[in-house]
């Protein structure tokens, strides 16, 4: 692949835009592609170039929501038996847990990229990089996130000596699902396929076994294709669930409109589809966002300014 060829396969798939040269080229390998690693890092800082002179002129109305997906390790240690109610201290651990991958990818987009643990199972480069794409998201979407996903890459990233923001917007479905809904199971694949979608690849703990004790590398790449159809599967569920929410970020701040404007899409065309009151008598409207057809809280200030300056 030429400079120019491969400038036009980051356009399609910018979220390679985050790999170094080397990785990139495997990258490419993989999918079938011969170049060199000079001509990926070249591609790859001219592209860069082009995307902050483009972001400089001009002004998404879009949120930046990553949906996201890990897989861990468990820890290894030694023990004399096996069945209920036994103790193992952490002493007995002989190799702490790790995360063995992550998936992820901005929602509406068709992409989805992975990151894994290296060939001696360390899972800091993968907790550098991904931390830094953590970062770039205004929302972070996960199943069980609060609970689990945010909290091993807290602390693997801690383990790393590696810094993370203080707080992430999180939609976590499971929470929802639990909070504002009655289902037979909670589990994502019960959910996607409640919802008429496909639901998970089916696997077993063989497949970690394989991964974690024989570090066999094809074995990996099945956990990554299980772990890239999370992600999707996820995202289709939260673009249904999102519904049932309030928006927990405002567009229309993120892009300097002012707090009257959609959380949602940050524009004005805004329906008023009910008045009510908190239990302390502060009156509060529902709102339409009609451009996208969602509904959201508009306190009864910014309800009054709206009203004056639609």
């Amino acid at each position: 692949m030429t400079i120019l060829e491969i400038k036009e396969f980051l356009r399609n798939k910018s979220g390679y835009l985050k790999e170094g040269g080397k990785r990139l080229r495997n990258h490419l390998k993989l999918k079938g592609f011969d170049t060199t690693i000079k001509d990926c890092k070249e591609a790859l800082r001219q592209c860069r170039q082009e995307n902050t002179q483009i972001n400089n002129k001009v002004k998404s109305k879009q949120a930046k929501v990553l949906i996201y997906d890990i897989e861990t390790s468990p820890n290894i240690g030694w023990f004399w038996r096996a069945g209920f109610k036994q103790n193992i201290n952490t002493n007995q651990i002989v190799k702490e847990r790790a995360i063995i991958c992550v998936s992820y990818k901005w929602q509406g987009e068709d992409e989805v990229y992975n990151l894994t643990w290296d060939i001696n199972q360390c899972d800091k480069f993968l907790i550098e990089q991904f931390v830094e794409v953590l970062n770039e998201a205004d929302l972070i979407v996960a199943h069980n996130g609060d609970n689990f996903d945010i909290k091993w890459l807290r602390t693997r990233a801690l383990y790393h000596g590696i810094q993370m923001l203080p707080n992430y917007k999180q939609f976590d479905t499971l929470k929802l699902a639990k909070s504002k809904l009655y289902l037979n199971s909670n589990r994502l694949d019960y959910i996607s396929k409640f919802l008429g979608f496909e639901g998970k690849i089916q696997t077993t703990p063989d497949l970690w076994n394989k991964v974690v004790m024989l570090n066999d590398r094809n074995s990996l790449n099945d956990m990554l294709d299980y772990c890239d159809e999370d992600v999707r599967q996820l995202e289709k569920v939260y673009d249904k669930l999102q519904y049932l929410d309030n928006p927990r970020i405002h567009v229309g701040v993120l892009n300097n409109e002012v707090k009257y404007s959609s959380p949602i899409s940050g524009n004005y065309n805004l329906k008023l589809v009910k008045t009510i009151t908190t239990n302390n008598g502060t009156l509060k409207r529902i709102m339409k966002d009609l451009d996208n057809n969602r509904i959201f809280e508009m306190s009864e200030t910014n309800y009054q300014k709206y009203k004056l300056n639609k």
